[in-house]
């Protein structure tokens, strides 16, 4: 089942995906995906994020694959929603979007071995990990204006169940700018997968529900600017959009 948080005639809410694609409120009323204020499907807590996990993408940047997995942490005011505007600060030359799967936990685990990690994942979700390439100093030590700017995380719409996704490491990624294609991979080419992720996190500290990791993005970054209306797609799971903005006073995300 697909699982959604949204903001409805002034109330939280919680709904689902219908069969027809439209909104499903708790009571069965049916809504359009543009009726809505969207919230992430959940309630981050401690966010993870993978940097170069995909060859290709590590090639891409002309860096060798890393031998263990290259993680930092994104404060909480990253995350936005669907249909959420996300700034282009005003002194970046180059700004781009990262179609990721992300992997939600919902049940606490330490040292968690490969066997045992999926019994940890609550579910998947599309995040869109902006990055500001101007203010990066090292891929391998991103620092925080590249990677925890309020607002630039975009995820959802939808938190898809992890029985409901029968193989989360054959999975097709797609990014597209004002509707052409830019970006096309699978999460099969990932260096470290899902369970090696789990075990390696969880061999140095506790995972708890609601702890998300993004797990990476394949080749075929490009330069987003103000206007344009970004997609990130992944097979089963979602399309997530939200558009560009120029800055004014900072870096926020509005719904």
């Amino acid at each position: 089942m697909k699982h959604g948080r949204i903001i409805w005639q002034g109330a939280e809410q919680a709904v689902t995906q219908a069969a027809d694609g439209r909104v499903q409120l708790a009571d069965g009323r049916l809504l359009n995906e543009d009726e809505v204020n969207w919230l992430p499907p959940f309630v981050p807590g401690t966010v993870f994020a993978l940097g170069l996990n995909y060859a290709d993408h590590a090639k891409e940047l002309a860096f060798k694959a890393p031998e263990m997995p290259l993680v930092f942490l994104k404060g909480p005011d990253t995350i936005a929603p669907h249909r959420a505007e996300t700034v282009r600060p005003a002194d970046a030359t180059y700004m781009h979007y990262e179609c990721e799967l992300a992997v939600v936990i919902g049940k606490q685990g330490r040292n968690v071995s490969r066997d045992e990690a999926w019994g940890l994942v609550r579910g998947y979700s599309v995040a869109n990990d902006y990055a500001i390439r101007d203010y990066l100093e090292n891929y391998y030590r991103p620092n925080l204006r590249v990677k925890n700017r309020d607002g630039c995380t975009p995820v959802g719409p939808w938190l898809v169940d992890r029985d409901d996704i029968s193989d989360p490491m054959r999975l097709q990624l797609r990014t597209r700018i004002n509707g052409e294609l830019k970006q096309q991979g699978s999460t099969a080419d990932m260096i470290f997968d899902i369970p090696a992720l789990i075990a390696y996190l969880s061999s140095f500290m506790t995972l708890n529900p609601g702890d998300v990791i993004l797990t990476g993005t394949p080749e075929g970054l490009a330069d987003v600017q103000p206007g344009d209306v970004i997609e990130t797609e992944i097979e089963g799971i979602g399309c997530l959009t939200n558009t560009i903005i120029p800055e004014r006073t900072s870096c926020t995300s509005n719904t």
